[in-house]
């Protein structure tokens, strides 16, 4: 089987834009549940609802890939799966390595979607010696002497760094020193690396925090949509008040103001 040392993927050769690369993994995870529904077609509108996008924006990245669709029917999910597993490299095995088997470090570990996305944990290490030699979702921890031995003999082209923010860059460069051109960090700390190697940035802080904007601002939004209230007179009162200011001889025999004002 192919490894991530010897393959890349094809999209910067095919001049797909970023924005789009970042969506396909939405498209792919929603056409896998379609999939495993036995779903053969599903049309833009019905992919984009699902991916949580516009169609229009969905039939543009489409076209990166040269899948349009048919008119009438739709796109043809199975082949859409493969279309975009091979576009982000998951046709082949990608070996990875997790640095930093913490309470963070060990879920990764047990966590199942790497396999079935085509992502093998090749090793996992850690720098505390305790840990060396204890089983984690079924691999034994190795310790971070051991780190260019391994990325090395694994052929591993992706790190994951799961470590303190203050350990972080040393292993990003022991990483990048051993081969490695591919980083997912979940440390809270900015990365320095060299060119041709790309890293990206998981922040769970980061995102609770966005997360607490908004919902500060819809609350904000909210006490201000009841004061509002609070301050607008009721329609009926307003037409009593109008009503009272009318002269008796105006109103209509039930005291009602007349359709047509006498003059």
């Amino acid at each position: 089987m192919a490894t991530g040392r010897t393959h890349r993927p094809a999209t910067r050769s095919r001049g797909i834009p970023e924005a789009t690369v970042a969506r396909l993994p939405l498209y792919l995870r929603a056409l896998t549940a379609l999939s495993e529904r036995s779903v053969p077609t599903v049309s833009s509108e019905e992919l984009a609802a699902a991916a949580g996008v516009n169609s229009a924006k969905l039939r543009k990245d489409f076209s990166y890939l040269g899948s349009y669709g048919t008119r009438g029917v739709g796109y043809d999910v199975e082949y859409l799966v493969y279309q975009i597993s091979r576009e982000l490299g998951l046709t082949q095995d990608w070996p990875v390595v997790i640095v930093g088997i913490g309470n963070l470090g060990a879920a990764l570990a047990n966590y199942g979607g790497f396999a079935s996305r085509g992502f093998r944990v090749a090793a996992l290490i850690d720098a505390d010696p305790a840990m060396a030699g204890k089983p984690v979702a079924g691999i034994p921890v190795q310790h971070t002497d051991e780190l260019e031995k391994i990325v090395q003999d694994e052929g591993v082209s992706i790190g994951v760094i799961a470590t303190p923010a203050g350990a972080a860059q040393q292993v990003c460069e022991r990483l990048v020193a051993a081969g490695v051109t591919s980083i997912l960090n979940f440390a809270p700390t900015v990365l320095s690396v060299p060119d041709g190697v790309d890293v990206r940035k998981v922040d769970l802080s980061i995102e609770l925090q966005i997360l607490a904007f908004h919902e500060q601002r819809k609350a904000g939004e909210l006490a201000a949509a009841g004061t509002a209230a609070s301050h607008q007179e009721p329609a009926v009162s307003r037409r009593s008040a109008a009503v009272d200011q009318v002269p008796v001889a105006d109103q209509g025999p039930d005291g009602d103001v007349p359709a047509v004002m006498p003059t």
